[in-house]
Parts: structure tokens; sequence; C-alpha cells
């Protein structure tokens, strides 16, 4: 959920983001791009992606690709165009890692997701220690509501590689599902810690946690946390935003919120539903009197 009205005071959390750049990262086709751990897209047919908000520093570009051996490469202040060189892999672990998570992305019941489930189990039977599988499986199996098991996936990633950011932002969530929200912000702090300042989907996870106590304005402040991170590849939070300030009777933020996500996601999942209730809330905004 983006803002328009209130873009500036979104951004203004993250001073680093300011004097961007442009990126455009060439390598193979349809592989996925994370700068700094943060998942930025898949590349085109032509295996280009254009990224449009990168600040200024330096970076790290992490590049996955079916079928090759993913890759670390720093990207050094200024560039504006990067080649990443992908090497084909035989390693089965790693293969069948990404098999397990192009399954566990496209699932949408529960025995695609239990198929994602063992295709995550033979990854860690082929490399045990594989902290990245640990926590997929993690997160399939709180989809699944197996709680437990998914626990101790993330006890057996932190075995491995003991501070681990996107561990600790599953666990967190997992604290949430279970309706452990003080447990929870404890993981997402973890989690914003041990990713120095850098984890989004921790500050999202302590965001759900206030709405679950209806502490609205403060699950803004950290909505926005982790937008000034996203750099606007997440619309969705704008659609988050818009709802929690409905909820605080502000429906002016509430609009700005919601048309931000009608610019980044026109035919996106909410749009349907935002459109419908828009006009209602500029007349609230306006002061008009809403006869039911």
């Amino acid at each position: 959920m983006r803002l328009v009205v209130l873009a500036v005071l979104l951004f203004s959390v993250a001073p680093s983001i300011h004097a961007q750049t442009a990126l455009t990262i060439t390598t193979e086709p349809n592989a996925i791009v994370w700068i700094d751990e943060i998942r930025r897209g898949t590349t085109d047919a032509s295996g280009k992606i254009s990224i449009g908000k990168i600040s200024a520093g330096r970076h790290s570009v992490r590049v996955r690709a079916s079928g090759f051996k993913e890759t670390v490469t720093p990207l050094l202040p200024g560039r504006r165009a990067l080649d990443v060189k992908l090497v084909r892999t035989t390693d089965q672990a790693e293969l069948l890692f990404q098999e397990a998570e192009t399954a566990r992305e496209k699932a949408r019941d529960d025995p695609s997701l239990q198929k994602a489930a063992d295709l995550y189990r033979e990854a860690i039977k082929a490399r045990p220690a594989f902290p990245a599988a640990q926590v997929g499986l993690a997160r399939v199996l709180m989809d699944l509501n197996e709680f437990k098991d998914a626990h101790a996936a993330i006890d057996a990633a932190r075995r491995t590689r003991p501070a681990y950011a996107e561990a600790s932002a599953v666990e967190g969530r997992l604290y949430r599902e279970e309706a452990f929200g003080d447990d929870a912000i404890r993981s997402f702090r973890r989690a914003i810690r041990e990713g120095g300042g850098v984890q989004p989907e921790a500050y999202v996870g302590i965001a759900r946690v206030y709405e679950d106590k209806g502490q609205f304005a403060e699950a803004i402040v950290e909505f926005k946390k982790a937008l000034a991170q996203l750099s606007d590849s997440e619309p969705v939070i704008y659609q988050m935003i818009g709802a929690a300030y409905e909820k605080m009777e502000k429906p002016k933020e509430a609009v700005a919120a919601y048309e931000k996500y009608l610019q980044l996601a026109p035919n996106g999942s909410y749009a349907a539903a935002i459109r419908s209730i828009l006009e209602q809330l500029k007349r609230e905004a306006a002061g008009e009197q809403i006869i039911p």
C-alpha cells in the first residue's frame, strides 16, 4: 500500500535512500534478484531487470536461477548496469532446494505445500547443513499449521548459522500465528539486529502484532520502516497502511495510501476492493455525510 501525499514522510525514516540511482541487471532469464537480501524481482525473458531505486553506497546483489549456482556480487557506488554471470550446477542439494523454492511459491493448497516440504527435506538430506533450506521448510510448515516442526526447522537453521535474520523473522511470524505477541516481537527485533537494521519482513511483522493489539498508530510507524527499505517493491504494504488509517478514522490518510497502492499495482489483488471504497472515503475526507 502506498501513499502519495505522505510519500516524503514514509521515506524519511531511511535517509540513506536519498540520492538514488536506477540499476539494470543482466543475467539469466527468470532469475530472482536480491539487493542487500531484499528481493527486488525476477528478470525477464531476456535476462534483464530494471530496478528504479538504489541508494548511494555499496550493496550486494544475490542472483538465483534454476539450474545455476547462486551467486553474490558486490555492487559498487554509482553503477547503473551490472552483468552477473551464472555457472550451471550439478549440486543435487542446490537443485532440490531450487525446486522446493519454486514449488513453495506456486503452492495453492495443502498437497502442493506438502510437496514443497518434501523437496526441502530431500535437499536437507543431501546437505544436512543447509540453513536456507531449513528456513524454507519452516515457511511451508507454518502455512500447513505444523508449528512445532516449523520451530524445529528454525532451530536447525540456527545451529549452522546462529545469526540469521531471515530465520528470526520467520520465527517471529510463527509466534504471531500462535498468538504469542511478545515472543513474536522479540524474534522480529532479533531479526532486525541480525540484519544490521535492514529486515523489512520483521518490520511488517512487528506492525501486524501491533495491529493485533489495536495499536494502529504504532503499526503504521513500523509499516513505514518496511516501505523505506523496500523502495516501493511491495505495494501491498500501502494497502495495510490504508486499512490501519481507516481503523483510526483518518480517511484522508487512508485515501492517500490506497491511491498509492493503485498507482503501483493497478491490477493487484486488492485493487478492485480498494476502488469500491475510495469514493466513500474521499467523501468522508471532504467532510461529507455518508448516507448508508
